[in-house]
């Protein structure tokens, strides 16, 4: 069983780091995280975000990945 475990962590690190470098790479695109949809407030001192669209979006192409990853 440990070698299973150890595996799997591997890989759920590299997919956290190849993760990371893709937010990191498209941080710079103006459209991630601005989609129609996502819920913008701003009133004085207070920030409120909600990436609606963009998390819908995310989990889609995940999924899609994920799914053509496991055949």
């Amino acid at each position: 069983m440990a070698p299973q475990l150890g595996k799997a962590l591997i890989l759920m690190g590299l997919v956290l780091v190849v993760m990371g470098a893709a937010v990191w790479a498209l941080g710079s695109v103006p459209m991630i995280g601005r989609l129609p949809g996502d819920i913008y407030m701003r009133r004085g001192n207070l920030t409120i975000y909600f990436p609606i669209t963009t998390a819908i979006v995310v989990s889609v192409i995940l999924s899609l990945l994920l799914a053509l990853l496991r055949r």
